[in-house]
């Protein structure tokens, strides 16, 4: 990946990730193209088009925005909410905190404590704390 300020960032794919990401460069017809971009914006006319170049951030937060209110999802789901999204399941199926930081490209964990969603809504062993 190619992070923000040209830093590169390299980690395994998820297997599922793998194939979907397999899937759509059979079905883009991109497979093989090197040094291109992966993800690609469609032509300005032709929106079943293709281009070479890759989609403008604006354009990423306006598809994401179009495709969240089809979902019913809230007016504030962006770019950064599939980043706390995955890092709070990570932390929720027992990731630790530092691999956390690690695959988000983090550079302290307290940067990765601002995704974590973890603690949002009381558990049940929160209440039950409450002697009555």
């Amino acid at each position: 990946l190619h992070e923000k300020g040209g830093k590169r960032h390299e980690m395994p794919a998820h297997h599922n990730a793998a194939e979907y990401v397999d899937a759509y460069l059979h079905m883009a017809g991109i497979r093989g193209e090197k040094k291109t971009p992966l993800f690609r914006s469609v032509h300005r006319y032709n929106h079943s088009a293709i281009t070479k170049n890759r989609p403008h951030r604006n354009d990423v937060l306006a598809m994401i925005k179009r495709r969240a209110k089809q979902a019913e999802l809230p007016d504030t789901t962006n770019c950064h909410t599939f980043r706390a999204t995955g890092i709070t399941t990570y932390l929720e199926n027992g990731g630790t905190l530092d691999k956390a930081r690690a695959m988000a490209a983090h550079a302290s964990t307290q940067t990765t404590k601002l995704y974590d969603r973890t603690n949002d809504e009381p558990t049940l062993d929160e209440v039950e704390r409450i002697v009555i």
